[in-house]
């Protein structure tokens, strides 16, 4: 993929956090959730790719755009799979909380997992436990494990898990381990890039979650050169008949870095919404004058950007939400 595709999918994601940051604290998830889409969808048109929509806001007759499937970009760059999550955290902004973002990965065709919607349960570490982990293997022992990798004591080790009921056996057992536990409400995909990136002090990324934000994810950990295992979870036939339909022979399969990212020509964007621990959130800084903070990575050399904007929104008025 060309590189400059890279810098061409924050400018996506630029654009669908300013449209969804304007809807933060105002209880409103739906529409926070269709300013980001509707923002990203229009500003992929300029994008110099060929895309296809592999993860997106679901199928054809359940979201008007980005669906799976859709064509995306001006058909006069690289062919590549995209997987998109227009706003992570649509609740979080709704509530005014933190860690929401923008995200995209992409890589060329064929590379991403076609992952349903479902459940997956994952695990993910920085670079020192890279090899090391086993999605199968007992919580004391992974921590162990990663806790010798990182050169920590147990007790200092940060085990960071999503606050639900599902994990509260796991969360007891961590303590009980001696571990030192992070919680989060929403927004898996930065929880899991946070094992790797160390001013995070995450160490350790465990539990059950959404498959597509696993594979999201993904691209972003085999960009930072970290790991990560994962399998999904279907609840009943259908789901697993989904699950054999997008190309997945055994669903129940441990899938590896190499099954969720099969390329290593694989690209990760992310905007902040809101503040959070990755990235600052959108900031309105008056007038017209806006303020974003952005990621992107590439798998194939490693690089890491941070790229800080500043947005004229008189010169972007279709970002700009309409008041009642």
């Amino acid at each position: 993929m060309d590189r400059e595709l890279a810098l061409e999918l924050v400018r996506v994601t630029e654009a669908a956090a300013i449209a969804s940051a304007q809807w933060m604290g105002r209880g409103d998830k739906i529409n926070a959730d269709d300013a980001a889409t509707s923002a990203m969808r229009a500003m992929f048109d300029s994008v110099a790719m060929e895309g296809v929509v592999v993860i997106g806001e679901g199928e054809l007759d359940e979201a008007p755009m980005l669906y799976i499937g859709e064509e995306l970009g001006n058909k006069t760059g690289p062919a590549v799979d995209i997987a998109v999550d227009p706003l992570e955290g649509t609740n979080i902004v709704a509530k005014g909380h933190n860690n929401a973002m923008a995200v995209i990965a992409a890589a060329e065709r064929g590379a991403l997992l076609h992952a349903p919607d479902m459940y997956m349960d994952k695990i993910a570490v920085g670079k020192n436990a890279k090899g090391l982990i086993h999605l199968d293997d007992p919580i004391e022992r992974t921590i162990d494990i990663v806790a010798r990798a990182n050169n920590k004591r147990v007790r200092d080790l940060t085990v960071i898990i999503q606050e639900r009921d599902r994990h509260e056996d796991l969360i007891q057992r961590v303590i009980q381990k001696g571990a030192r536990v992070k919680l989060f409400g929403d927004g898996d995909v930065g929880a899991s890039i946070a094992t790797c990136l160390p001013h995070t002090g995450v160490d350790l990324f465990v539990g059950r979650g959404g498959a597509p934000e696993g594979v999201i994810s993904a691209a972003a950990i085999k960009s930072l050169d970290g790991d990560m295992q994962a399998r999904l979870v279907p609840q009943n036939d259908a789901e697993s008949d989904r699950c054999k339909t997008m190309g997945l022979e055994d669903p129940l399969q441990l899938l590896t870095m190499d099954d969720l990212v099969k390329s290593d020509d694989a690209i990760f964007a992310a905007t902040g919404v809101t503040e959070g621990e990755l990235l600052n959130g959108v900031k309105f800084l008056g007038g017209d004058l806006t303020e974003t903070d952005s990621i992107v990575m590439r798998a194939k050399t490693k690089t890491v950007r941070f790229v800080k904007a500043h947005h004229h929104l008189s010169q972007k008025p279709h970002l700009v939400m309409n008041e009642k």
